[in-house]
């Protein structure tokens, strides 16, 4: 779809053996938003399952022990293998073009990354086909999980730990790439907000993940061998793991929305016509909010008896968070005010986010009194809380991102008719569904519920929250539908679809050419394509470089190879605790793959490949026609 070689149309095989081999930063970038789609529905759907097993009283359409997967598998899926992936998605395929780079810092890496968050995926996904998938709630919380009869809380923690490993290798790739491969002139505060908020979230990747992959080691050796280091009965701590689940979980929901926030603030100068209003406050807000979003995380645990010193520190630093994200939301609506706003599909995201997230925003200070959210824990409430950032903050930005960046990643536009229903839609279905759960939860009713008693004033909100689930499902198919009409649409063959550009990305023709730019371009200040454009360059950018040879990576099968090694491992720690022969083995011949593909790796000296002048004025004509990139 995106970036054809020279070569004209390949074969299926071909085609297939290209994407399971590549390094290129923007077919990553299309495989993990295609990959993040697919969980997102399937999640999705399971979300559904439980908005119909709630639609009314003494339900009997899934049973109690069918509704605690669907509910754990939904957080897991939703976090994890659909949010986390759809943002790599845009950073992978994005933050190059924004800081004028060929590639990423370590291209083998970044397959790696992708191949294990996909079979990571995958493989918690078949517990549903091989015995029962998880339910011990998304944050498999130790004294649920260790009683957990069955294989799905092995499935939780091996998918996890795999999943979670691509995760913390692509977060040092873009921390790397960032830091070092910019062009230049494109100085710290000259980069676009959406590279410094992937900057940001991927050090908190750095910090976070260490803990999770703690907490999932030890829950595996309780798991495998019967260790105890949450077993209150044996000497263990169950509250232990909630700490580390959370030192890691409270960070990770800042490592969602904090690329969120920074796609917002590419949508929002664009069709307001003006420039970011506060950059450097912008800048320092997103910095503050990854700090401060370490010391927060007990916060999910105000109900376990810390004591009241612990309480009021923890509540203190909730509500300092608030601070940095109130900056951002003031700098959107300035740089919207006295905008000459035009309102596209992604920028009705983007006025349906702020409202949206501030509601989710302000419900979250009021969780951050201990007192209150003695009330509050543990209720609907706080499902009500944590969808309206995440929907609201994360999934509006994703969706809007769609729209913005689909005419640089495949070089076609989403229909802007169809984009604008699907918007109402599901924008509408949101509100229906999380408003009223508010008001459930002062009702007091509980979170994972799996069903109710008449009669108690709960019965219609739950009735119109399940139908504001089937408008978002329907806003969903909408816009897979749009996906699908899109792909037999005309190829667009412009730079600056939206005609109001400013940063370097859509200085780029499309569709962009493997090696991204023919020269490496010289940033003269903030905005560099809004600064060229009215400087009268035809071009956008001028250039750092002669046009020369360019240097680019091989493509490699090996992450694939390895990411199956460690697949195949985990079948084998899978089994271990019922006590078969072939655990073991099968332990010793995955990690066996993984290890051997390594040495390869290392032995064998995988020095890229140029591509000669002659080739790149030959792929630009290819591309563009004659006279290249002009």
């Amino acid at each position: 779809m995106s970036s054809v070689a020279v070569s004209n149309k390949k074969g299926f095989g071909a085609t297939l053996w290209d994407y399971l081999t590549t390094v290129d930063h923007k077919k990553l970038g299309v495989m993990y938003l295609f990959a993040g789609t697919l969980f997102f529905a399937i999640a999705g759907f399971e979300a559904l399952l439980m908005r119909i097993q709630l639609m009314i009283p003494n339900n009997d359409f899934v049973s109690a022990g069918t509704f605690n997967e669907l509910l754990t598998m939904h957080g897991t899926t939703m976090l994890f293998l659909a949010a986390t992936p759809l943002l790599f998605g845009f950073m992978n395929a994005i933050v190059p073009l924004q800081i004028g780079a060929r590639d990423v810092a370590f291209p083998f890496l970044n397959s790696l990354g992708f191949w294990l968050f996909f079979l990571g995926a995958i493989f918690l996904h078949l517990s549903f086909f091989l015995g029962g998938a998880p339910d011990a709630g998304w944050t498999n919380y130790a004294s649920l999980a260790l009683y957990s009869p069955g294989h799905g809380i092995d499935f939780y923690v091996l998918g996890l730990q795999i999943s979670g490993a691509g995760t913390l290798i692509s977060g040092i790739n873009f921390i790397v790439t960032i830091i070092t491969m910019r062009a230049p002139g494109m100085t710290f505060m000259r980069m676009p907000l959406f590279t410094w908020t992937t900057l940001i979230s991927s050090t908190l990747i750095l910090f976070a993940f260490p803990p999770l992959t703690v907490g999932l080691f030890f829950m595996l050796v309780d798991r495998m061998f019967g260790a105890n280091f949450f077993d209150h009965t044996m000497g263990g701590n169950t509250i232990i793991w909630e700490h580390l689940f959370w030192i890691f979980g409270h960070p990770e929901v800042y490592i969602l929305v904090l690329p969120a926030f920074g796609l917002f603030s590419e949508i929002i100068p664009v069709f307001a016509r003006k420039r970011l209003f506060g950059y450097s406050s912008m800048v320092f807000a997103t910095i503050l909010i990854g700090f401060l979003g370490f010391m927060v995380w007990a916060h999910h645990m105000f109900t376990t008896g810390l004591g009241a010193t612990a309480n009021a520190i923890f509540a203190v630093a909730t509500m300092a968070i608030a601070v940095p994200t109130g900056m951002k939301v003031f700098n959107w609506i300035m740089t919207i005010w006295g905008g000459s706003v035009k309102v596209t599909v992604p920028m009705l995201y983007a006025l349906g986010f702020i409202p949206s997230f501030v509601a989710g925003g302000v419900t979250g200070v009021m969780q951050a009194a201990a007192p209150l959210d003695y009330q509050l824990h543990d209720s609907y409430f706080i499902v009500a809380h944590f969808h309206y950032v995440i929907v609201g903050g994360i999934v509006t930005a994703i969706f809007g991102s769609m729209h913005f960046y689909w005419p640089i990643m495949f070089n076609r536009a989403l229909n802007e008719k169809l984009g604008v229903l699907t918007f109402w839609i599901f924008f509408i279905g949101f509100h229906l569904t999380f408003f009223l759960q508010h008001f459930l939860g002062l009702m007091g009713m509980p979170r994972r519920v799996f069903t109710f008693q008449a009669d108690q004033g709960w019965d219609l909100f739950n009735f119109i929250s399940s139908i504001g689930a089937i408008m978002m499902a329907i806003g969903v198919v909408l816009l897979v539908i749009n996906i699908i009409i899109t792909a037999k649409s005309k190829p667009l063959n412009c730079r600056d679809y939206w005609g109001d550009g400013r940063s370097l990305e859509w200085a780029i023709k499309t569709p962009v050419p493997f090696y991204n730019f023919k020269q490496t371009p010289l940033i003269r200040g903030f905005d560099p394509y809004w600064l060229e454009k009215h400087d009268g360059n035809k071009e956008g950018m001028i250039y750092a470089e002669p046009l020369g040879d360019i240097h680019m990576p091989n493509n490699s099968i090996l992450p694939l190879v390895m990411s199956i090694g460690t697949f195949i491992a985990a079948f084998g720690a899978l089994y271990h605790p019922d006590g078969v022969a072939w655990s073991i083995p099968v332990i010793i011949i995955g990690l066996g793959i993984t290890v051997a593909s390594m040495i390869l790796r290392s032995v064998k000296d995988d020095l890229g490949y140029h591509v000669h002048v002659e080739e790149v004025i030959a792929t630009e004509e290819h591309l563009y026609g004659k006279g290249g990139n002009k």
